[in-house]
């Protein structure tokens, strides 16, 4: 039976993760600030679905509790399935926030998704399968939508999970991002907003429904509030037929200074 390991899973998204997963059938690791809540999914979804689960409290935003959980990944029993879904938002523009809060959205937006995907994939790739699953957001393709470096977060995991694609995919591993839009998660709390006043939000069991259908489709990229997957395909043919042209060994002639 294999096992997947959620960060952020006492709640919103990473729980909707959980019970999904759990009713197929998986062992769980579910990984979260907040011992309560995560004891009492664990029990829940352990009596119900008869499977093993454990939880472990974790601050993935501490080095060294992100470093503890890593090497547990890189020596317990392997993780099959990695779902890279904790993560956070802070209120205000760049200007406005403290030099400590954007480290600490740096940690755990981008640090500690990269160290537990970098604990988890040599050893998927070494058994010839394995699932890493990256919550990204839209916000990383269009980041004129909010202030700050949360777009930029998240646009990291995005060119994360296709690079380590491109890296590890012949060998067996499957990486997705998932982009959701607007959802309804706590998220615009820890942003300083009110969630009532943000119109088109996603539910969480939906968001995670279709991911589901991407991961099983094997998308790399997955993004649940887009009707057409033309305009994704063509977004991703723009971006591959200018690589050629960045091999060139001079400048293009738009950039050359007037005789």
């Amino acid at each position: 039976m294999s096992t997947a390991l959620i960060t952020g899973a006492s709640a919103g998204i990473g729980a909707a993760y959980a019970k999904r997963l759990a009713a197929r059938g998986h062992d769980l690791v579910l990984v979260a600030r907040s011992t309560e809540k995560l004891t009492a999914l664990a029990l829940d979804l352990q009596t119900r679905h008869d499977i093993k689960v454990e939880a472990i409290t974790c601050d993935l935003s501490d080095p060294v509790q992100l470093q503890e959980l890593a090497r547990r990944i890189r020596i317990a029993p392997p993780a099959d399935i990695l779902i890279n879904n904790a993560g956070t938002n802070v209120p205000g523009g760049f200007v406005d926030t403290a030099d400590e809060d954007l480290e600490r959205l740096i940690r755990l937006n981008m640090t500690a998704p990269t160290l537990l995907a970098h604990a988890a994939i040599a050893g998927m790739a070494s058994r010839g399968s394995g699932a890493i699953v990256n919550i990204s957001s839209v916000i990383g393709v269009a980041t004129e939508i909010t202030s700050g470096i949360y777009g930029a977060t998240k646009a990291y995991l995005l060119t994360l999970s296709q690079s380590l694609t491109h890296e590890f995919g012949a060998a067996g591993v499957y990486v997705q991002a998932v982009l959701p839009g607007a959802t309804r998660t706590d998220i615009w709390q820890h942003a300083g907003l009110d969630i009532s006043q943000i119109n088109g939000l996603m539910e969480v069991d939906d968001l995670v429904d279709a991911a589901l259908v991407g991961f099983d489709r094997r998308e790399t990229v997955t993004i649940p509030p887009l009707p057409d997957v033309h305009q994704w395909e063509a977004f991703e043919t723009a971006r591959l037929a200018m690589r050629p042209n960045f091999a060139n060994s001079k400048p293009a002639a738009r950039y050359r200074a007037p005789s």
